[in-house]
């Protein structure tokens, strides 16, 4: 039996020719949107570009210092009000506008591969399965993380070094995860500073509000920038430098050829060195952190902390060098090793002790002049008259290894010289007196109640822990330290202000022969004129 063939469509029926405009219509709305994104094409292009514009302007807006904005903007108005003036310039500055908006708004031919290469998704997939039993849980329906899972869901960005290292991560984690709690966030910082490769300084950045997470590789601070003048005013003192993007100010400085080379771990150890234009080939810009003490200052008093060779004396003495031009220096040296030789004998330097009873008789004198400035000023008060000239000019204590002359007092049956810091404590920021107090980490237990309780800015240096870092600051560093770490490098915190990564100004002893030949010049240099009345000092060892 034959089959019969199934009867065709024929194009001249009824239902054929209903098809027929619907064919052809898909096709014209097809050919129609074709030709508008062909006429439309420059017009999103230079919505893109200005679009790029817009963000990389708000962008250096927002990384500006804030000392640089006021001048920034006023010329920013007036190069517009030039073209203003100018014979065609509105036009020519809307042609430059429209070219530049048109180039940065061009169709990339290229993109940057999102894939790493074989060692890098390596990497990725080990951290991926290393962060799982964190970022998991069983009630989850469709789990983010997963044994055997996709990375690439949950690692958004990601760049690494020319050794094959992450230098930055951007991953997400689920809702539920607890990142509110400090013991949360902790482990999982330390298992990605553990998987990312130790000895290296990482800073997380959590987003709670977006579910991310930011882990980038910082820089090495400098090393290379010596004790100088520093341009700041009255009642500031910089205790070191930090990175950019920390605080908002900058400050010329002068820095060795060397910073601008690599280090052995690629990372740059000039973080923050911006060659500032017009100041000489070696002037720098690099953010600061500035110590504010005075009447109105809510952290008169300093307390640094840190290992055998952390730094702290050369904390103190940039201190003194810096408030030697403004005020008046006692310095007491309780560990008795001379490294404040250089300041004895000097203009503006009262006193340099070493030994108990010059100790002792050093600071009771140091707190009746406390009480015989806070009673001068309340009668200046009274009177209505300014300040004596006397007690306008500030008294900085400087006392390195209190914890020794403790001792040595404790053992002779004498007073604890701690105990007569009280009144200086207590009373130093309406008297104008600053106490400054450094001391190993590992005596920090023997300071008294008075020195805790009235340094409210705090500095720890050396290779220490996060845990003895947030026992000293009271919070926890925003990077993980580092097990070596050169002289000079530690945490600052300012009160309830945030901790900073620091890294004190070179300021060795001038009489040290181990120290650079520059370095010891620089401090020669910046110390005052010997006093006429004083006992001559030593002369420096190769100066």
């Amino acid at each position: 039996m034959a089959r019969r063939p199934l009867p065709r469509l024929r194009l001249g029926s009824t239902a054929g020719s209903s098809l027929v405009p619907l064919v052809r219509g898909r096709a014209f709305a097809r050919t129609a949107a074709d030709g508008v994104a062909d006429v439309l094409h420059p017009l999103v292009a230079l919505s893109r570009g200005l679009r790029v514009l817009a963000t990389a302007g708000r962008r250096k807006w927002v990384e500006l210092p804030g000392d640089r904005r006021g001048p920034v903007f006023v010329l920013v108005v007036a190069c517009g009000f030039v073209l203003f003036l100018l014979p065609y310039g509105p036009l020519a500055a809307a042609i430059s506008l429209i070219g530049a908006a048109g180039w940065a708004g061009r169709g990339r031919a290229t993109a940057e591969p999102r894939t790493p290469g074989a060692d890098g998704a390596e990497r990725l997939r080990t951290l991926y399965e290393a962060l799982v039993p964190y970022f998991s849980a069983a009630e989850d329906p469709s789990p983010l993380y997963s044994h055997g899972g996709d990375w690439s869901k949950a690692f958004d960005s990601f760049t690494f070094d020319e050794g094959g290292r992450l230098t930055r991560l951007h991953l997400q984690y689920p809702a539920y995860f607890t990142d509110g709690e400090p013991a949360a966030r902790t482990r999982i910082e330390q298992l990605l500073y553990a998987k990312s490769g130790r000895g290296r300084e990482y800073l997380f950045e959590w987003d709670e509000e977006a579910n991310g997470l930011t882990l980038t590789v910082l820089p090495a601070l400098s090393t290379t920038i010596h004790a100088q003048r520093f341009v700041t005013t009255p009642g500031e003192t910089v205790l070191g430098f930090t990175d950019p993007s920390s605080v908002q100010r900058t400050l010329p400085v002068l820095a060795a050829p060397e910073t601008c080379e690599e280090s052995s771990d690629g990372t740059t150890p000039g973080v923050g060195l911006e060659k500032a234009a017009g100041d000489g080939p070696e002037t720098h810009d690099v953010p600061p952190v500035v110590w504010r003490t005075g009447p109105r200052s809510t952290e008169p008093h300093l307390l640094a902390l840190g290992e055998p060779g952390s730094g702290t004396t050369t904390l103190l003495r940039s201190i003194a060098l810096q408030a030697l031009p403004h005020g008046e220096v006692l310095v007491v040296d309780g560990g008795g090793t001379g490294e404040y030789a250089c300041l004895s004998g000097r203009t503006g330097v009262l006193a340099v002790e070493c030994g108990l009873a010059g100790m002792l008789a050093t600071l009771e004198w140091a707190g009746h002049e406390t009480e015989r400035r806070l009673i001068a000023a309340n009668r200046a008060r009274q009177l209505r008259h300014p300040p004596p000239e006397d007690i306008r000019r500030p008294l900085w204590i400087l006392l390195d290894r209190p914890s020794v002359m403790s001792h040595l007092a404790a053992a002779d049956g004498r007073t604890d010289p701690q105990e007569l810091l009280a009144v200086p404590l207590r009373h130093g920021r309406a008297a104008n007196v600053r106490v400054v107090v450094a001391d190993q980490l590992d005596a920090a237990e023997a300071l008294s109640e008075a020195v805790r309780s009235h340094t409210r800015a705090r500095v720890v240096l050396g290779p220490v822990s996060a845990e003895r870092v947030a026992a000293v600051l009271g919070t926890p560093p925003h990077t993980t330290p580092t097990p070596e770490v050169p002289p000079g490098r530690g945490y600052a915190r300012l009160g309830a202000g945030p901790v900073h990564r620091l890294q004190v100004p070179a300021t060795p002893d001038p009489y040290d022969e181990a120290a650079s030949e520059a370095e010891r010049q620089a401090v020669l240099r910046l110390l005052p004129a010997p006093d006429p009345a004083a006992p001559t000092a030593p002369a420096p060892v190769g100066g």
